[in-house]
């Protein structure tokens, strides 16, 4: 395709041509799959496109802004219980993928230094989590050489649980990762008693093993939601949690966050000093340049909303999940995996007497009704358990779900009347579905 447009067009022409062209994609609000943020208040988005030329790395041309992160990054670890105050040690990234590639590397430099100074091998260090995890948890292991230890889902359990984290654990163990909502089914992994069996186990074994929180989703719904869960910096061995202000932070993509409990716990030689930008800055990120938009606009967003609006935006997509969730509960050919009680995120499947169709065949035909609901597999050991998954996020009305609940029963009328099973095909079994 030739880099230069067709003669005489412009502007407003090239304007047109691909505003017409994204006609063809569907409908944000609509998009069920995706846990990022697709509603925003208008002011929030004309901000961004205002501020979209400030480079966040930029901190002597943009000093404002790097106040501004440093004050969303104290709002944050106060959110999450941080014994640090107003002195956290924290960073905005692109996403949560980032964030947890930081601090991940945190705990293999913690790791690393205690082998050494105790004059022990620094070989094959390993992580534990969950096989549940979001596939950057896999991506952190493989690209700096750390032995992935998924712990597979069994029965009912469908994340990570005390005993069978501890029971991965080693001397070479690096840190536990614990996923505060499972993109598989919105639950949350129990935090605190995944510590305590480390507490236990250092009891036995002599070996201090820290937790990392991946909240890429709950950390911005728990503190409003559920405050009386204990999950965060109020647990002794949580060193670092991340969170997707792009998510249930209710800002726009691309950012996220990384706190650590105090400066102790993110090593020294990770950060670098940069001046070729006109001053001494330090930096910790896998990126460099990008635009201070959207720190701005998670900015916007805490002090428009305070705590109290954060409460109200998630109790009712809490509450709309719900609704959801029972609704679907009550149509015969479905069972709930998840109710939405954790995140406001539910997943169902076809109850085993159900064999003309699969969950990929309804899935398909919520699409034609401009619905984007994702139907896959659980992992390993679960892959029998085939399920659909629904994100409620902000901008979802009750309206919306009663029509989704609609379109559902009718979809779902039409395949339980086929008098023979539907076909499988690659196409409609083997579909990956979007974090």
């Amino acid at each position: 395709m030739d880099f230069l447009p067709p003669e005489g067009v412009g502007g407003d022409e090239a304007y047109d041509m691909i505003s017409s062209e994204l006609l063809l994609d569907g409908s944000a609000r609509l998009n069920l799959a995706t846990f990022v943020t697709t509603s925003m208040p208008d002011r929030a988005a004309r901000l961004m496109a205002e501020t979209a030329d400030k480079n966040m790395i930029d901190k002597d041309e943009y000093p404002q802004t790097a106040e501004i992160e440093r004050r969303c990054v104290n709002i944050i670890a106060h959110l999450w219980n941080s014994p640090a105050g107003d002195n956290a040690t924290g960073c905005s990234t692109t996403g949560s993928s980032e964030a947890v590639m930081l601090a991940a590397l945190a705990l293999k430099w913690r790791w690393r230094e205690k082998r050494r100074a105790a004059g022990q091998s620094t070989e094959r260090p390993n992580l534990v989590t969950g096989a549940n995890v979001q596939v950057c948890w896999e991506k952190f292991c493989r690209y700096w050489d750390v032995e992935p230890r998924l712990v597979p889902v069994e029965g009912d359990k469908l994340h990570l649980t005390p005993e069978r984290a501890v029971q991965h654990c080693d001397e070479n163990t690096i840190g536990v990762a614990a996923v505060l909502g499972s993109t598989f089914d919105g639950s949350y992994e129990p935090v605190r008693d995944i510590a305590a069996a480390l507490d236990q186990f250092e009891a036995d074994t002599g070996l201090d093993i820290p937790v990392h929180v991946d909240a890429a989703s709950g950390g911005f719904v728990a503190p409003f939601l559920q405050p009386e869960l204990e999950w965060d910096f109020r647990i002794p061995r949580v060193q670092s949690i991340n969170a997707s202000g792009h998510k249930y932070g209710l800002v726009y993509p691309g950012v996220g966050w990384a706190i650590w409990r105090d400066a102790e716990a993110l090593p020294s030689d990770l950060i670098f000093d940069v001046n070729y930008l006109g001053g001494h800055m330090p930096t910790f990120s896998l990126n460099f340049s990008r635009p201070g938009s959207e720190v701005l606009a998670q900015y916007f967003m805490f002090t428009s909303l305070g705590f109290d609006g954060y409460r109200r935006v998630q109790q009712h997509s809490s509450d709309i999940a719900r609704h959801l969730a029972a609704g679907v509960s009550e149509m015969e050919p479905f069972v709930l995996v998840s109710d939405g009680s954790d995140l406001p995120v539910f997943s169902f499947a076809l109850k085993p007497d159900v064999t003309n169709y699969t969950v990929f065949d309804v899935s398909e035909r919520l699409r034609e009704r401009g619905w984007l609901v994702p139907a896959y597999t659980f992992p390993e050991n679960r892959q029998d358990l085939a399920v659909l998954r629904v994100v409620v996020r902000a901008g979802m009305t009750y309206d919306m779900a009663d029509r989704l609940l609609e379109d559902l029963r009718q979809r779902t009328a039409d395949l339980e009347a086929l008098d023979r099973p539907l076909p499988r095909g690659i196409a409609s079994t083997e579909r990956a579905f979007a974090h």
